[in-house]
């Protein structure tokens, strides 16, 4: 069996103690870091916005709590972050071996703008990338790929998502994919024509957003968390853990 954990949309500053919200973004990122190596992962993948001031500083405080992890681990970049500054600290994978299984990492960043987008030209790679390796294969973006339910999010979510379903509706060993930027926990799934794709959000490890709300709210009743996935076989299982901070 292969554990991989996704961490996402951490947001954090420059200064150690900046708060957020409705806390400390480091402090919390410790917390839920420390319980989900307590799970003992074989791989974390960090799903964007490491960041909020896009700075150096900030990317070193990611780099100096991820290392405390006892196994790789890795990102992508999110809409709050800056790719170059992240890339200097750690590089950026875009094919990761999972054994039995492949994760893929997408970027859906837009330079100066919350929204995402993969172009047409990252989706040619991507299916040539399938064309390669029939392996089950997991999918990881930071924008999610499906309204979620909330005006205000879905209005910044993935703009050319019809084209992502088009270019995998020919591939069928894509069995899920995972995102960041809503702050939530979230499953559903996306029907083809020989089958559907899951579709999971995560809560942030920061701030959490209040779901199903047409504009902008917190949830000030949840707490941080990070997505378990485990991966036996062709088996796909995975769930939410929250995290007391």
């Amino acid at each position: 069996m292969m554990r991989l954990i996704q961490i996402t949309d951490c947001h954090l500053h420059a200064d150690p103690e900046a708060r957020s919200r409705v806390g400390v973004p480091l402090r919390q990122l410790q917390a839920v870091v420390a319980h989900a190596q307590r799970q003992r992962p074989d791989v974390v993948l960090v799903t964007g916005d490491v960041s909020e001031d896009e700075t150096p500083a900030s990317y070193r405080h990611a780099v100096e709590t991820f290392a405390s992890m006892e196994c790789p681990w890795f990102w992508l970049p999110g809409n709050h972050d800056h790719p170059q500054f992240m890339a200097e600290q750690r590089e950026i994978l875009d094919d990761i071996d999972l054994g039995d299984w492949r994760l893929l990492v997408l970027d859906t960043q837009v330079n100066g703008q919350p929204h995402g987008e993969l172009g047409q030209a990252q989706l040619q790679t991507l299916a040539g990338r399938l064309e390669e390796d029939e392996r089950p294969t997991l999918l990881a973006m930071h924008h999610p790929p499906l309204e979620i339910g909330s005006a205000w999010m879905d209005a910044i979510g993935l703009h050319d998502r019809e084209a992502l379903w088009q270019t995998l509706a020919a591939y069928r060993q894509v069995r899920a994919i995972v995102c960041g930027h809503i702050h939530q926990a979230f499953a559903s799934h996306y029907s083809l024509e020989d089958g559907e794709i899951a579709v999971y959000g995560t809560p942030s490890s920061s701030d959490q957003f209040l779901g199903g709300s047409p504009e902008f709210a917190i949830d000030e009743a949840s707490r941080p968390g990070y997505r378990i996935i485990d991966l036996q076989g062709q088996k796909l299982t995975t769930w939410v853990e929250r995290v007391d901070v």
